[in-house]
């Protein structure tokens, strides 16, 4: 490989840390549970209307991300690795064209916060990758919001499901959709 291809190629990879207040088994257990993921995962602006999770080497997901009534975003794959609280891989195929990715996360824990290395790839081209490094940047920083609240439960699912893409405040969020609806009558 020539090093003009091989900074293309990480140029179609998205690679980012983040550190989350809670140790890695919790954070572990969010991805692991539909129950759990309804109320975080998603961009800021999206939701899921499905979520089903197979969670074993050779599993499948599948989840749908919405924005609107009308919109259905697709998006699936197979559990390629599970080392629990450690270690997270999977593919990732969005429905509208078939690109399949892999994403691997690594779960470090230290002094009771969990370093989580994300990396996804590789990507049809540089704007697919910088669109997903903004869903995956906001979807992480609901994921600490809601992480916050879980482990203030004990682990506990906690509030409802994400109905209109704010995931800060659920019962706000339900409210909001109440009114609306009240008002379109």
């Amino acid at each position: 490989m020539t090093a003009s291809s091989e900074m293309m190629a990480d140029d179609l990879v998205l690679e980012f840390t983040r550190v989350f207040d809670a140790p890695a088994a919790l954070v572990f257990k969010l991805w692991s549970e539909p129950e759990h993921m309804v109320r975080w995962h998603g961009p800021q602006s999206m939701w899921l209307t499905e979520c089903k999770i197979d969670f074993r080497v050779g599993g499948k997901w599948r989840r749908c991300m919405s924005n609107a009534p009308d919109h259905q975003h697709w998006i699936h794959g197979e559990y390629t690795e599970i080392v629990p609280n450690t270690r997270l891989c999977f593919t990732y195929i969005n429905d509208y064209d078939g690109h399949s990715m892999l994403v691997e996360m690594d779960f470090a824990e230290r002094d009771g916060k969990t370093e989580m290395r994300f990396r996804q790839g590789t990507f049809a081209n540089v704007r697919e990758r910088d669109g997903h490094g903004w869903g995956w940047a906001s979807g992480f920083d609901l994921f600490a919001d809601y992480l916050g609240l879980v482990k203030q439960a004990g682990g506990k699912v906690v509030g409802q499901p994400r109905i209109d893409g704010v995931a800060a405040d659920i019962v706000a969020a339900r409210k909001r959709q109440q009114e609306q609806q009240q008002q379109q009558q």
